[in-house]
């Protein structure tokens, strides 16, 4: 039997959403663990525990260069061994990393975590839309996304808890066994979708060149630009501004991730347009209010509460916007674009703020990071038509890839339903 991925039905289909929500999980703890352990695996390795920093460059250079060329050259695969081969990549990354006494092994060991980490990237938000009818599209990304949530929030403090514990081998090696156990959920939970085949399969220029793909790009690059200025030093930031227990302001803001992308949950499907336009805005205001007035720490820790509530909604709203002007059967080649324009954004927000705190000192980091976040939100505010509707295109009408027209996709058959085809508008031609 053909059915058409936009799922019937009103329930979501919980279990397999969690295996793609706890494989981002996964993809943020493996990518972002060595920060916590500088000083237990400098000395292992042999070298100073700045080197063990570039494991962190290495992942995320890997998964910048890999997305696209990767998610082009396995298009045409069936969806659900692809991912596979991206989680049992992690496995093989991690446990490398674990056994790994050559520092030249273990950046290659993350160059492959990378590299995979870009292709997993690159599918889980158009997975998610097919699993679901188009008008669950933007809760059923929230609950995937949400994996990145309680990674920053409660994962990465309990991994480097538990490498304290054990060793950090140790938690290497429970990660890649966690990769292993995910692959098996994913085979017994979440729908086989077959590639692209060759007459569909659409160049990622022209994907590129669809209307509201590059506002939704330039909004993620913005974004993450003047996120990262403020995140990657929070530390000398909270310095600055007479707060030294810079660990509560990060559990303050991870904690409010977990609230903002609930709220996300809840509004993504009815008020798209709004919802975005609010939590960029929320970003500015609470930059002004940390530029002007963070030595006030009362004020310092609502901030960044209001910060995290903020942020922890927007990837979701961005790449629901991505899937809607891309249609899910684009998906994946839009969000692989999206991929390497975020780790862009990551590492030029980086930049940006380490050479604005030695050029100007940490109260520049605020007004540093406030014009790309005014640049998403005026992006967002001109690209009503296309990128940010007030309701997703999709909602209201039947399924469509925009490059290609009805999408239709294969799914299992039950016993004795053998043949049938049903194309995205539900007749049977």
């Amino acid at each position: 039997m053909m059915l058409s991925s936009q799922v019937e039905g009103g329930r979501l289909p919980w279990s397999g959403l969690l295996a793609l929500s706890c494989a981002a999980f996964t993809a943020v703890l493996t990518e972002l663990l060595p920060a916590g352990l500088l000083p237990a695996m400098a000395p292992p390795l042999g070298v100073a525990e700045s080197r063990i920093g570039f494991l962190v460059t290495a992942y995320a250079a890997a998964s910048f260069a890999g997305a696209v060329p990767l998610t082009a050259a396995l298009r045409g695969l069936p969806r659900r061994p692809v991912l596979c081969g991206a989680l049992l990549g992690f496995a093989a990354g991690d446990a490398l990393v674990a056994v790994s006494s050559s520092y030249p092994l273990t950046v290659a060991a993350r160059l492959l975590a990378g590299a995979t980490g870009g292709l997993l990237w690159a599918m889980l938000a158009g997975y998610a839309a097919r699993m679901v009818p188009a008008e669950r599209r933007g809760r059923a990304i929230a609950v995937v996304l949400g994996g990145i949530t309680l990674a920053l929030a409660l994962g990465v403090p309990a991994g480097t808890a538990l490498a304290g514990a054990v060793g950090w081998r140790a938690a290497f090696a429970t990660l890649a066994v966690l990769a292993v156990l995910l692959v098996g959920w994913v085979r017994l939970r979440v729908p086989a979708f077959p590639g692209e085949p060759p007459h569909a399969r659409v160049p990622l220029v022209r994907v590129a060149a669809l209307p509201g793909i590059r506002p939704v790009l330039s909004v993620t690059l913005f974004l993450l630009l003047g996120h990262q200025v403020m995140y990657t030093y929070v530390a000398p930031f909270a310095a600055h501004a007479g707060y030294g227990r810079t660990g509560v302001l990060l559990g303050v803001f991870g904690t409010a991730t977990v609230a903002g992308i609930w709220l996300t949950g809840v509004l993504v499907d009815r008020y798209p347009r709004r919802t975005l336009l609010g939590a960029l805005a929320l970003v500015a205001a609470v930059l002004v209010v940390l530029g002007l007035g963070a030595r006030a720490h009362g004020l310092l820790l609502g901030a960044v509460a209001l910060w995290g509530t903020a942020f922890g909604g927007a990837p979701t709203l961005i790449q629901t916007a991505l899937v809607d002007a891309s249609g899910p059967a684009a998906a994946d080649a839009a969000t692989s674009l999206q991929t390497t324009v975020y780790n862009a954004g990551i590492a030029a927000g980086s930049l940006t703020g380490g050479l604005a705190l030695d050029a100007a000192g940490a109260g520049a980091l605020p007004w540093t990071a406030l014009p790309p976040v005014l640049l998403a939100l005026a992006t967002v505010a001109a690209g009503r038509r296309h990128a940010f509707p007030d309701r997703w295109a999709a909602a209201a009408a039947p399924e469509t890839n925009a490059l290609a027209g009805p999408v239709t996709v294969a799914v299992a058959c039950p016993a004795g339903d053998h043949g049938t085809r049903r194309s995205a508008d539900g007749t049977g031609r």
